[in-house]
């Protein structure tokens, strides 16, 4: 074990080297972009948690997820007349800074507003419902709502947001993902709300 480990060991020059490579690429990308104060703040806030209902928050959203929603946007792949609109002001090379950015910066906790309602959308959140084929929101956006990099994170978002994304999944209006859109269509509005309700909290 012991030769094992000695094989192992990296030189003290190089460890260092990692570990102050690792701090200062951290700090870089920690530091916000200057687009987000002239660009972004305006409508997701400087920090990424935006006081509008109607707009995402961005703050702790995993940053492949959110480079991924930047390309689809601009591509025209997702539609969004503002974001389509102002994407064409930023150069795609600023989209990993941005991405980034808004993915290390701390989420804030929205506020739930229905606890009753908020109780119905945990019992979907957790377990689905099965008469209808819906999934379980957890199974991919985990447990905590916390998302990954396939899935976005949930937890804290604005009712009124979540409401509109699963309507637009429902319609057909947004269709980058096959599986949100065959969930947007069995969900009733009702069941949509209590989601969104116990999002907000979680």
């Amino acid at each position: 074990m012991r030769h094992l480990a000695t094989q192992c060991a990296l030189p003290t020059w190089m460890i260092l080297g990692i570990v102050v490579g690792s701090v200062t690429a951290s700090a870089v990308a920690a530091d916000p972009p200057q687009l987000t104060a002239t660009v972004c703040a305006a409508c997701h806030g400087a920090d990424g948690n935006s006081t509008d209902p109607t707009v995402p928050k961005l703050a702790g959203m995993d940053q492949e997820y959110l480079l991924r929603q930047l390309k689809a946007f601009s591509s025209g792949k997702r539609r969004d007349e503002r974001m389509v609109e102002i994407l064409t002001t930023v150069d795609p090379d600023d989209f990993v800074a941005l991405a980034s950015y808004y993915g290390q910066v701390k989420p804030k906790q929205g506020k739930v507003t229905n606890a009753e309602l908020a109780a119905k959308g945990k019992v979907l959140f957790d377990d689905g419902n099965t008469d209808t084929g819906v999934p379980a929101c957890a199974g991919c956006h985990q447990p905590d709502g916390r998302g990954n990099a396939r899935f976005p994170r949930l937890a804290g978002q604005h009712q009124g947001y979540v409401v509109k994304q699963l309507a637009e999944y429902r319609s057909g209006r947004r269709a980058t993902d096959p599986l949100m859109t065959t969930v947007g269509k069995r969900l009733t509005e009702d069941e949509a709300k209590a989601l969104a309700e116990y999002i907000a909290g979680l």
